[in-house]
């Protein structure tokens, strides 16, 4: 373990937003050192999905920092809470998830975070060893412990409630359960984003009522999503998995908005804060191209996930498909049945629109009208030269086939 208390605090410190309180953290590690036990640092991942995208990352490499000072990682995978599902910054319910899913999506969590922390010297938990064989009575006990006016606190509760959104009480158990965990495992700290300051705080509150010392808390940035506007989700998809494939992890990187790129420097490379500021005054008076920064960015988080060689070939392959606008490997292009119940009963054909729906290269006709008139929307008929699609109204003669691209990255072949 780490002996000095500078040193780990230091640390800890870094890239975080804010440890609650910091002065018991520290009488934390001073009695950590001298007893020399390592403390127990507990982070909970709910499997919404099969894959951690690069807003876990933020968080589990401070979780590898506490393991690099000598303390105890313990990893908590929400088996049972990921039935509740956590309504944190949801206008909504969140729809439940079958335990069949969560359970397939909960075994490939280890071998992904094992790419981030030590997994042979973490701790791995689901929290249905314990959650599960609470009886109502538990439960009843648990609920005693907070009331429904603290809850109504959260930003999100109250704006519902405020707004006659309904609120099951299913969600009101979530931050509980969640908080279950810190007593169940005994926590000492506990790890998560911005987002997550509630329910942590709750984790103190229950450690307390059940007669344990209450956890710190260290609160990580949220990393924005691809779409540079809201928190990098996977429900909201707009992440980059780190298990995605090397060419896709860097075309995703490549579409993050200029002014992210050095945040996202620091957040995932783990660039100091200096370096951040002398990169964004780069970008700022052009020392920099962003277009390079952010080549640079996505090949190191492709580097630091799979290897230098695949890095290079997911560069190359950027270069060669979007710099240089050819299109992918025909093996790349997913193929879209386009069929006669598309047709328009005008013109007998499919109207390029409904065809850039069918195929996902956009959410709604009017995001692919507008690329159409920015310019962006191009159509190659097998056999024939690529032409700019430049009419809004453009039908495609049935049967279709050939290749559609929306913008330099969204291509779809098209056939029917």
């Amino acid at each position: 373990m780490e002996k000095s208390v500078e040193r780990q605090i230091e640390l800890i410190r870094r890239n975080t937003v804010e440890i609650i309180p910091e002065e018991d953290l520290v009488r934390k590690i001073e009695r950590a050192i001298k007893t020399d036990t390592p403390l127990r640092v507990k982070i909970g991942l709910d499997p919404s999905r099969p894959d951690l995208h690069l807003g876990h990352v933020v968080v589990l490499q401070k979780l590898r920092d506490f393991q690099d000072l000598g303390h105890k990682a313990v990893l908590i995978v929400g088996d049972f809470t990921g039935f509740i599902g956590d309504p944190s910054g949801r206008d909504s319910e969140r729809p439940a998830l079958s335990w069949e899913e969560i359970q397939a999506n909960a075994q490939t969590y280890f071998d992904q975070a094992s790419k981030i922390i030590d997994y042979e010297s973490a701790e791995v938990r689901y929290n249905s060893e314990w959650l599960l064989p609470l009886n109502f009575r538990d439960i009843l006990a648990l609920a005693r412990s907070f009331t429904v006016h603290r809850m109504l606190e959260r930003d999100d509760f109250d704006k519902r409630y405020r707004e006659g959104i309904p609120i099951s009480i299913m969600e009101f158990l979530y931050p509980l359960a969640q908080a279950y965990d810190s007593v169940a495992i005994n926590a000492d700290i506990e790890l998560g984003g911005t987002d997550q300051r509630f329910n942590l705080m709750v984790g103190r509150t229950i450690q307390e009522r059940y007669g344990q010392e209450p956890q710190c808390i260290v609160l990580m940035p949220l990393l924005e999503g691809t779409d540079g506007i809201r928190k990098m989700s996977k429900s909201l998809d707009n992440y980059v998995g780190i298990t995605d494939e090397p060419h896709d992890i860097f075309g995703k990187v490549m579409r993050i908005p200029d002014e992210f790129i050095a945040k996202w420097r620091q957040l995932i490379t783990l660039w100091t804060h200096a370096e951040r500021e002398e990169l964004e005054e780069k970008i700022r008076t052009g020392t920099v191209h962003p277009m390079e920064a952010k080549k640079s960015l996505a090949f190191d988080i492709v580097r630091k996930f799979y290897s230098e060689t695949e890095a290079e070939s997911a560069q190359a392959h950027f270069i060669r498909v979007f710099s240089e606008r050819e299109l992918p490997d025909e093996e790349m292009i997913e193929t879209f049945q386009i069929g006669q119940e598309m047709a328009d009963s005008e013109t007998g054909g499919v109207r390029v629109v409904d065809a850039m729906v069918a195929a996902g290269l956009c959410e709604s006709k009017g995001e692919a009208r507008r690329l159409i008139r920015a310019g962006g929307v191009y159509w190659k008929p097998d056999g024939k030269d690529e032409i700019k699609v430049t009419d809004e109204l453009m039908s495609l003669e049935l049967p279709v086939s050939g290749i559609i691209r929306a913008g330099k990255r969204r291509v779809a072949r098209l056939v029917g």
